[in-house]
């Protein structure tokens, strides 16, 4: 049943069928899709190296900017609130409709790790091997926002007009902690408001069906510290009558998490998963695709499935250890360990209480001696978990359309395992969320060889073109997609 049926929209004979092949056309002619995503492919945005500051302005201004001016959105700048971070990009094309829509990418990308990819590969340049495309960006995130692009451009050369407001942000610091986005949303609150969001960005969960995603969960980066003297000592010596600092704080870590992923501390474990949340993992699992890592499946909360662990769940991660010299061991007593941690969390557990948790913790076991730092400017990332319900009535009228458009049941992920800026479009915007992936797991995102999938690239900008269609038709019906 397809989702004019389903929710009472009148299908236009011809016209969803005339943007669907001019989206299709886009996306294989020649000066296409894959000229124009070879281009922002190109732009180096490596938002965590501030000589490449100057270059985030590049591509908002001559790279994805004139492709939403051709399309008939004004376009305003914002510079960052905080001095050295990448701008943030407003595209808005307002039609008068009852309806406003606020679509997100991001054009900043990860390190390029040049030379660390297969085949001499050029991360800034796309190569083509079969059906996959390489290239940095291509799956994170400007293939996925080009889509967008790709299917707007669709409608308005068949329709004319979208038939609703749109509004659309290119931030260029999500891969640097969306540092100062937060902050320019609250003081342009007007500015970036709408009645619904719907963007593209991570992996699908499963390879070979889709899903809608409807949130993030949380994440807060910190270090444990245990720094107790200057310099090393003799371990034949001094062993025995120094305290060593790793041998602390690896004990220290046990006493949060057991050696096989089961978190330890009360306060930081969520008991009890929605039944909305339940109702919605039902048959979904994790299937990263073709050279994806083997799940771990006795790692973890007990009595979870696979799909639970990873998005209703907390977990926590040592993402580094060290202590002296891995490299080049001596024979001494460290002076100093120092462990990278994190911990990803859903709702039910607030970004504020997460660090007084974990010290009270430490306190009660004896390890007063370990400090729980702020991490690295690099590292030190923070996002409150956001989750739109399952059962809100936008995420069901999405997942009709998607379920029809691909021939195959669209899954409802509450939210993705990741994290992400989402927490200003539910706690600030307060408007219902969602993301639909055009990516899979094993597109090596934040690695070498990153890259996407002609096929599923295909259907996924046929399938945003198809729904913004129907929102399109919609607005005369606004009730009927905000209705909760």
């Amino acid at each position: 049943m397809g989702p004019w049926k389903a929710y009472g929209v009148t299908k236009c004979k011809g016209s969803l069928k005339d943007a669907l092949q001019a989206a299709v056309s886009d996306y294989e002619a020649p000066k296409g899709y894959f000229s124009k995503l070879s281009k922002l492919v190109s732009f180096r945005t490596e938002s965590q190296l501030p000589e490449r500051t100057p270059i985030l302005y590049e591509y908002v201004s001559n790279a994805i900017g004139p492709l939403f001016e051709e399309l008939g959105y004004s376009l305003e700048v914002f510079e960052n609130p905080i001095k050295g971070f990448g701008p943030i990009l407003l595209a808005e094309r307002n039609e008068g409709a009852s309806l406003t829509v606020l679509g997100y990418g991001h054009g900043d990308v990860i390190h390029g790790q040049e030379s660390q990819w297969d085949n001499n590969r050029n991360p800034w340049k796309l190569s083509f091997e079969g059906d996959k495309v390489y290239g940095r960006g291509t799956a994170d995130n400007k293939g996925q926002h080009l889509a967008h692009i790709t299917a707007l451009k669709a409608i308005l050369n068949t329709r004319g007009k979208l038939g609703f407001n749109h509004r659309f942000i290119i931030e260029m610091g999500e891969e640097n902690g969306s540092r100062g986005f937060r902050d320019l949303v609250q003081k342009k609150l007007k500015k970036f408001s709408a009645d619904v969001f719907f963007a593209s960005d991570g992996p699908r969960t499963e390879y070979k069906r889709p899903n809608i995603t409807l949130g993030n969960r949380g994440v807060i980066n910190f270090d444990l510290i245990c720094d107790l003297r200057k310099g090393g000592h003799h371990s034949g010596n001094w062993g025995g009558l120094l305290t060593n600092p790793a041998i602390v704080l690896a004990n220290a870590i046990a006493s949060i998490i057991d050696s096989k992923g089961i978190l330890k501390i009360d306060a930081l474990i969520q008991k009890n998963i929605p039944k909305s949340v339940i109702n919605a993992l039902k048959g979904i699992s994790r299937d990263g695709g073709p050279n994806s890592p083997k799940i771990n499946k006795d790692w973890g909360p007990k009595n979870r499935t696979v799909i639970e662990k990873v998005t209703a769940s907390n977990t926590f991660e040592v993402l580094s250890f060290s202590s002296g010299n891995a490299l080049n061991p001596v024979n001494a007593v460290p002076p100093k360990a120092i462990a990278a941690c994190q911990l990803r969390f859903v709702m039910g557990t607030k970004l504020n209480e997460i660090i007084p948790i974990l010290r009270e913790h430490l306190d009660k076991n004896n390890f007063e001696q370990i400090e729980i730092c702020k991490p690295l400017e690099s590292n030190s990332i923070s996002f409150e978990a956001t989750r739109t319900d399952p059962n809100n009535t936008f995420a069901q009228w999405i997942q009709s359309i998607v379920s029809n458009s691909t021939n195959s049941h669209c899954g409802i992920l509450p939210n993705s395992a990741g994290s992400n800026m989402t927490e200003v479009i539910q706690y600030d915007l307060k408007i219902p969320i969602v993301w639909l992936p055009l990516s899979y797991a094993g597109c090596s995102q934040h690695a070498p060889n990153e890259h996407i999938i002609k096929p599923l690239m295909r259907e996924g900008i046929r399938t945003v073109t198809e729904i913004y269609w129907h929102l399109g038709e919609e607005n005369n019906n606004r009730e009927v997609i905000l209705a909760s």
